[in-house]
This record gives structure tokens, C-alpha cells and sequence, in this order.
């Protein structure tokens, strides 16, 4: 099948039940299941080794009907691959589970033909309904409003896959530490997706302390310097200033307390 031992290993330690099934009746038939829906042997492998799991089920059974739902309420087949490739689970959910999911997505704007639609289908399809209504209540609890809250869903699907205990600390950050309105987090979904405690608070400590000794003055822009990428970000402002300024190493390093900007920053 192409599995290293190392694969193998890692497999029968997690799923030891495979032991039990038949390679002929079970893992053969699903394999090959699996190698006709994603269309080659390397993506097969690569969904065995992200959910291996899916030996459990008999696909033939339980995969097909779900896909061939998906081509006729009009997913093409490269996005019900990706679907597929990210978060197999989800097109082992029932038939009616799927068609529901489809058409929430798709009221909320979604393409089926595109990636956004993917994430959008993956939030919804892991979240449910309970959940969502959870998250959706403490969006609101920091000042925004339901068409607000589907509004950043549109533009970053992923927003809803934050844990309640991460939405929080992130809102109440951007809304006391940084004073946004909450059409900023409408305009820049996207702050909502890095780690706080990696990227986010690390950098604002780093643009604290340049501002704070005059090293940055205040045409900086906050959402540029946020969701830059990480070597740009160090060599454009760690390395830049550590000579004359040794302690930005220790903001960036998360070790030096963000307190707030003195002046509200541009986006």
C-alpha cells in the first residue's frame, strides 16, 4: 500500500483493531475506495495517515452515497477532494447531515466551487449547531452584531474554529488593549486566526517598545506588521534594532508585558 514501518507502527498503536479486520474484505476494498475518490495513491496515503480511521468503515457503503450527493447538488469534484484530503471525517457523516451543512453554507453566500467553501463546510460540518451558537453569543458579548459576526465568517471561515477561551483573550484584547471598533475585526477577519501568544502579543510587545523609545513613529500600520510573516517581521524589526535596543529580543519572545500602544495605531 506504500505505508512506511514507521506508519505502520503508528497505526496499530492508535487503531489496534485493525489487527482484527480482514485485509481482503477490509482493508484492501477500503484502500481502493480511498485511491478512486482522491484520484491517486499518494493522496490516498495521505488520507489514511490523517485519519486512520476510516478502516472502521465499509466506504463503498458509506462514502459513495456522500459524494455522489455532493456532485449533484453541484460540488465539483476538486473541491469535494479538498473537503476530503483536509478533514476526511466529514464525508462520513450521514447524507442529511452533509445536505443541511451544504445548504447553510451556501445560504450564508459560499461558492461550491471554491476554497472558501471548503473551510466554510469544514467549520460548520466540525462546530454544530450548539457550539455555533455559543461562539457566535461571545462575538456579540465584545460589541458585535449577528450580521457582524457572519460578515467575518465570510471573509475567514476559520474565525469560528477558535475555542470560546480563545475568542475571548483575542477580543478583549483588540477591543481594550488595542481599542478597535468591531467593524476593524469585520475589515481584518484575519487578526483572528494567528496564535496570541506567538504572533500577536509578542509583536505588539516589540512595536510597544520601538514606539515607546522613539524608534517607530506613528505612521506605522498595525495590521501589516500583525500578519506579516515571521522571518519579514524579525528582520525588519528584531534584527534591525537589537543592537542599540537588546531588550526587543525578550518582547519578541513573549517575556516583556504588552501594556497598550500610546496612541491608537493605524490599520
Amino acid at each position: 500500500m506504500g505505508l512506511t514501518d514507521e506508519d505502520v507502527a503508528k497505526t496499530l498503536l492508535l487503531e489496534p483493531y485493525i489487527l482484527l479486520a480482514s485485509l481482503k474484505d477490509n482493508i484492501i476494498p477500503c484502500f481502493q475506495v480511498l485511491r478512486q475518490v482522491v484520484g491517486t495513491k499518494e493522496n490516498a496515503l495521505k488520507v489514511l495517515k490523517a485519519g486512520r480511521w476510516e478502516l472502521k468503515y465499509n466506504l463503498k457503503e458509506v462514502l459513495e452515497p456522500n459524494i455522489f450527493l455532493l456532485k449533484s447538488i453541484g460540488v465539483p469534484e476538486p473541491v469535494i477532494l479538498k473537503i476530503f484530503v483536509i478533514q476526511p471525517r466529514l464525508l462520513l457523516l450521514k447524507p442529511q447531515q452533509i445536505a443541511e451543512i451544504f445548504a447553510e453554507v451556501v445560504k450564508l453566500g459560499f461558492k461550491p466551487n471554491t476554497s472558501f467553501f471548503v473551510l466554510a463546510f469544514r467549520s460548520m460540518s466540525m462546530i454544530g449547531k450548539t457550539l455555533w451558537e455559543q461562539k457566535m453569543e461571545t462575538y456579540k458579548s465584545f460589541g458585535l452584531c449577528e450580521d457582524q459576526v457572519y460578515s467575518v465568517f465570510k471573509k475567514q471561515p476559520l474565525c469560528m474554529m477558535n475555542s470560546e477561551k480563545k475568542i475571548k483573550k483575542m477580543m478583549n484584547l483588540f477591543m481594550t488593549k488595542l481599542n478597535f471598533e468591531p467593524s476593524v475585526i469585520c475589515t481584518f477577519p484575519n487578526l483572528l486566526i494567528p496564535s496570541l501568544e506567538k504572533r500577536i502579543i509578542p509583536r505588539c510587545s516589540v512595536l510597544q517598545l520601538l514606539m515607546s523609545t522613539g524608534l517607530v513613529k506613528e505612521g506605522i500600520k498595525l495590521f501589516n506588521h500583525l500578519t506579516m510573516n515571521e522571518e519579514k517581521f524579525v528582520e525588519k524589526l528584531v534584527r534591525k534594532y537589537q543592537q542599540v535596543l537588546p531588550d526587543i529580543v525578550k518582547a519578541h519572545k513573549g517575556k516583556i508585558e504588552f501594556k497598550g500602544f500610546p496612541i491608537v495605531l493605524k490599520m
